[in-house]
């Protein structure tokens, strides 16, 4: 695959801003993609980043594995036995499913926030995690929860939700304050489903649904990385084939028809896109808070485009869940190391220093600071 750029005219004035903006063309023929440069880039480090932190991540633990041992592991599958187990049955397919689940909340959120025109209409804010998560609890409460039907009731309990929440927003179109308040308060009232749910429950689906509730990416396996895998090879290409038309409906309705876009259409396909890209994410490490809603954006003012690139927001919410993996992997253990430094104040017992926190609880916290952040931006406009 090359890359061709296509070249300004020099003499032309703003030729320094075009040259910092020129678009870069990947591919030939019928496929092929057009990406900014510093998108390109912002894309490449942040998929580097996710790359790195993977590395790390089969490194350090309550079993710490040298780089050279890594890499018998990997590719050979030699070495010390322990070090062969957590490198490829624990570590690595959690590592990459932080990876590919982070890809797809990224995409997901980018997709409705420029079908919305809204910053803060995520899956996570707007109801449509919530229902995924209700439909994946249904079947964990109903038919014991296995990976493929986990995954199919989360699709279909984000699409009903979906469809709910459109129908009571679709007054005054799919953008503005309107949709987010409408999405919180469906959103309260799954959660009381979803409560109720696990009351009616036995204990040990009780018990699955509230670890898996949580958001976590600890005791996923392969099965969830191939979950994850095939989803993200049906879903990411459509997304991308629509990813032009999706940029023409951010300049708004009309001008969007007359340059021969099927509205209705293309945001029909785009919500079922981005809910199934939400919903497997959902299925495989529970609904996982703030990447949806922050990638996007800081793939925005990262990369400093007009609009959300799927690409990059894919790439960011990839490098973001990974961070949040390792941070939650490594948040217990570094406790423990702080309360050997200070000494006089007891954190957490030695004990606990191989308790794992949910990835969940991590990006849920750094979500509350971002949303602030953003209201705050906000605030005066009367907008949000």
């Amino acid at each position: 695959m090359t890359a061709t750029e296509v070249r300004t005219d020099p003499e032309k004035p703003g030729r320094a801003l075009a040259a910092a903006a020129r678009p870069v063309r990947w591919g030939a023929g019928r496929i092929s993609f057009r990406m900014h440069r510093r998108t390109a880039l912002v894309s490449g480090g942040a998929l580097l980043l996710a790359a790195l932190l993977l590395l790390v991540s089969l490194c350090v633990g309550s079993y710490p594995v040298a780089l050279p041992d890594v890499a018998r592991a990997l590719f050979y599958g030699t070495g010390d036995r322990l070090a062969v187990h957590f490198v490829n049955q624990e570590r690595l397919p959690q590592a990459l499913l932080a990876i590919l689940a982070g890809c797809a909340l990224g995409m997901s959120g980018a997709i409705f926030q420029s079908v919305s025109r809204n910053a803060l209409a995520s899956p996570d804010v707007i109801g449509f995690n919530s229902g995924a998560a209700t439909g994946a609890i249904l079947v964990i409460v109903t038919f014991g929860g296995a990976a493929a039907s986990v995954a199919a009731g989360a699709i279909i309990g984000g699409l009903v939700t979906a469809l709910l929440v459109s129908a009571l927003a679709s007054r005054g179109g799919l953008h503005g304050i309107r949709l987010v308040l409408i999405g919180l308060g469906v959103t309260a009232m799954l959660g009381s489903v979803n409560s109720y749910l696990l009351t009616r429950s036995s204990l040990n689906d009780s018990q699955n649904a509230h670890i898996w509730l949580v958001g976590t990416l600890h005791g996923r396996g392969w099965s969830s990385v191939q979950i994850m895998a095939v989803a993200l090879l049906v879903l990411v290409p459509l997304a991308l084939l629509f990813g032009r038309r999706l940029r023409m409906m951010e300049l708004g309705d009309d001008l969007a028809t007359g340059l021969g876009v099927r509205v209705n259409a293309s945001r029909l396909a785009l919500t079922v896109l981005g809910i199934g890209l939400c919903g497997v994410a959902v299925a495989s490490a529970g609904p996982i808070p703030f990447i949806a809603l922050a990638a996007p954006q800081i793939a925005v003012r990262v990369s400093r485009s007009p609009g959300v690139s799927l690409v990059s927001a894919g790439a960011v919410g990839a490098g973001l869940l990974s961070a949040a993996h390792l941070a939650s992997s490594q948040f217990f253990t570094a406790l423990v190391w702080a309360d050997q430094q200070v000494g006089w104040i007891r954190i957490v017992e030695e004990s606990q220093r191989n308790n794992l926190l949910p990835v969940g609880v991590t990006t849920a916290v750094l979500g509350g600071v971002y949303l602030a952040w953003v209201l705050f931006k906000r605030r005066g406009t009367g907008t949000a």
